[in-house]
């Protein structure tokens, strides 16, 4: 019996320890439980909420629509202005292609160029051989003047340089090489771009490759145009239109109401809102430009980016509920926040003001070869810009093709530069401000001054040529500009009365106006505790200051004003979306010159363009005032000036007796005259006789 005895004990002791591991199994899983259940309900209870809601519902961002920008007009004979869009938003397509469904590659490829990209690449072509040629012509230029001939043996071999380059461009074996160069570039280039779009089309694996961004209706239409014609039938652009961002074909197929859809195998396209500027280049460095870098409408330089919080609006959004079967149904008004689309801008620029001065002035900076030009007109009593251009310029809708990013920059408020005799203006409203000289006052003209301090004398512009001008009185000196009566003006009045009124008028810090990048000039030399008499001997005459445009056509504003400087502005109102309106005033700055003082000033001014260097600057018919200024660049290292470089400036008003407009003309680096009455002055009085016509202002004189 004890045999039997020990083995049942065994079997016993056994079943005790597996029961004990199976209990000890069960309290373990039931912890694990316990603590998972802890932590989804206690612990991390936030977030599988979340999770679990975003099976359920939808949360989305409702984008605004950016705030438009206009210009305004008022047709003749109409009371009220128009409004004109100066920046909108348009729907642009996103070319793509499908890779695995494109069946001819190389043909598509070509075709591809043929559209997006002939026309730009010819255009570079040629002005890259334009530029060569003119570099030429710049090299040749500084080799004769770095000769140091007497000016006239240097002006007459300038013009052998010139005709001998000029005789070259017709020579008829010139143009075959260039012809032969022109057509190399061209095909170098167009092997790389058609090289890239078959790389494209050619990943198989690949269900999306963009093709081509904010493609405009009229190019899509001749894309479609182009990819469904062949030899036996050409489908044109006119054949085909867009409805509700879909390109149909109106003589192929389907009832006449219900023209056929058009699809290409391998390409397609979808519609997004983008910015869209209908002026073009027009005015570009006022707008600036709607970057989408990153995939959201932000303004960059000028209006835009100076208003880009206004323009761009508040996001919206919508909760929404997601059915079993995937329908959005929207839970209540609580889960709905409704996007506020961006602010209107109501611009003081005037459309048919501004589309003539630009186009003015481009034709002139071209005309005479120059670097690039800026012209401001501004209302002097008010001080609202009324058209402000500059060249080189850029299309807003194609800002990223822009390879110099310094276009961006406006240089009717950025570009500071040593402004030269067309500021002479300022020193003589000092001195007859404060009693120290009327127009009638002398002084005896050597032709040159020795200055405390300095080693050698200053000069008059004419001295090499005409020596001293004698006795002669105030009005003398702004129409011959004359730099010794300049200084003597400012001697009257002392280097630091002079150094006040030259901040008064504003130079030396920011005007204000509503434009991003705006310099303040540098007046230093001018408001140091003890200013060294060359200091103030040379910016007397607009030498060793720096001014921008703006500053000065505010200042010769103010002359206009009666001596009253104005704030510019160039919004005129600022429309919210909920409908209240932000009315621009203009804003009194300060008085800087007496009234007495003005009226003087300006009859001193209408002599320079009645008998000094401003003639080109009249308006038959009218009374003109204003002056020239032709300044050196200094050389990038501060030492002296750069040879045979300058810019030309003119600044003025008119009518003299009650001025409509007052108006800076900036031409940089003119190659084919020396001197801001040949180049700035005439462009002055082109435009001033537009205005006084396009105003009807009524003649005063025969």
């Amino acid at each position: 019996m004890r045999l039997w005895r020990k083995p049942k004990q065994k079997i016993s002791v056994a079943k005790n320890n597996r029961l004990n591991l199976i209990i000890a199994i069960v309290f373990l899983l039931g912890g694990s439980v316990l603590y998972k259940l802890y932590g989804l309900q206690v612990k991390d209870y936030d977030l599988y909420t979340a999770l679990a809601d975003g099976q359920h519902q939808i949360y989305s961002e409702l984008k605004p629509a950016r705030g438009k920008i206009f210009l305004t007009d008022r047709k003749q004979g109409q009371a009220q202005e128009e409004l004109y869009p100066f920046a909108t938003n348009k729907d642009f397509a996103l070319v793509y292609a499908i890779p695995k469904e494109v069946k001819e590659p190389e043909i598509l490829a070509e075709k591809l160029y043929i559209i997006f990209n002939q026309e730009k690449v010819e255009k570079e072509v040629d002005e890259l051989l334009k530029k060569e040629e003119d570099d030429k012509l710049d090299n040749e230029l500084e080799y004769v003047a770095s000769l140091n001939l007497p000016e006239e043996e240097r002006m007459k071999r300038e013009t052998e340089v010139k005709t001998r380059l000029e005789n070259l461009k017709a020579d008829k074996k010139y143009q075959e090489t260039l012809t032969i160069r022109r057509e190399a570039e061209i095909n170098l280039r167009k092997e790389k771009v058609v090289g890239d779009y078959l790389a494209a089309l050619m990943k198989k694996n690949d269900p999306y490759e963009p093709i081509a961004k904010k493609v405009n209706e009229e190019t899509l239409k001749k894309l479609y145009g182009l990819l469904l014609s062949n030899e036996e039938k050409k489908i044109e652009a006119s054949d085909l239109e867009i409805k509700n961002g879909i390109i149909f074909n109106n003589n192929q197929g389907g009832k006449a109401e219900e023209p056929a859809e058009i699809k290409f195998p391998g390409l397609s396209y979808i519609m997004t809102a983008y910015r869209f500027y209908p002026e073009g280049d027009i005015g570009s460095q006022v707008l600036g430009f709607t970057s989408y870098a990153d995939e959201e409408p932000r303004g960059k330089y000028g209006l835009e980016g100076f208003f880009d919080e206004e323009l761009f609006g508040r996001y919206g959004s919508i909760k929404e509920e997601r059915g079993a079967e995937k329908d959005v149904i929207i839970v209540n008004d609580r889960e709905y926040k409704k996007p506020v689309d961006g602010s209107d801008l109501i611009l003081t620029i005037n459309r048919s003001v501004q589309f003539r001065v630009c186009q003015t002035l481009n034709e002139a900076v071209l005309r005479h070869g120059a670097d690039g030009g800026s012209i401001i007109v501004m209302d002097p009593k008010t001080g609202a810009v009324i058209a402000m251009c500059s060249y080189p310029d850029f299309d807003p809708n194609n800002y990223d093709q822009v390879k110099d990013i310094n276009i961006f920059n406006n240089p009717a408020i950025f570009a500071q530069y040593e402004p030269g005799s067309v500021f002479k203006p300022i020193t003589m409203a000092a001195a007859l401000d404060q009693g120290k000289v009327t127009p009638e006052t002398t002084y005896k003209d050597e032709g040159q001054v020795m200055i405390t301090g300095w080693p050698k004398p200053i000069k008059n512009s004419d001295f090499d040529s005409f020596g001293g001008h004698g006795e002669v009185n105030m009005t003398s000196v702004l129409e011959n500009s004359l730099n010794t009566g300049a200084i003597f003006a400012m001697q009257q009045t002392g280097a630091d009365v002079f150094a006040n009124y030259v901040k008064n008028f504003g130079f030396g810090e920011n005007t204000g106006i509503e434009l991003s990048g705006e310099a303040s000039g540098d007046i230093r030399n001018l408001t140091v505790a003890k200013i060294k008499p060359i200091d103030a001997a040379v910016a007397s005459f607009g030498q060793g200051i720096s001014v921008t445009p703006i500053q000065l056509v505010g200042a010769y504003a103010a002359i206009a004003n009666g001596g009253i400087l104005m704030k510019p502005y160039i919004v005129k109102e600022i429309d919210h979306p909920d409908g209240t309106k932000d009315i621009t005033e203009p804003k009194e700055i300060r008085r800087v010159i007496s009234e007495k003082a003005a009226t003087l000033l300006g009859g001193m001014l209408v002599n320079v363009v009645e008998e000094g260097h401003g003639k080109k600057a009249g308006v038959k018919g009218y009374y003109v005032a204003g002056k020239t200024g032709t300044a050196q660049v200094p050389k990038k290292d501060g030492l002296g000036y750069q040879s045979g470089v300058n810019i030309g400036s003119f600044a003025g008003f008119a009518p003299a007796d009650d001025p409509q407009f007052a108006m800076l003309v900036r031409i940089d680096h003119p190659r084919d005259v020396s001197w801001a009455e040949s180049s700035a002055a005439p462009l002055f009085g082109e435009i001033a006789e537009f205005l006084l016509q396009y105003y009807q202002v009524p003649k005063t004189r025969e």
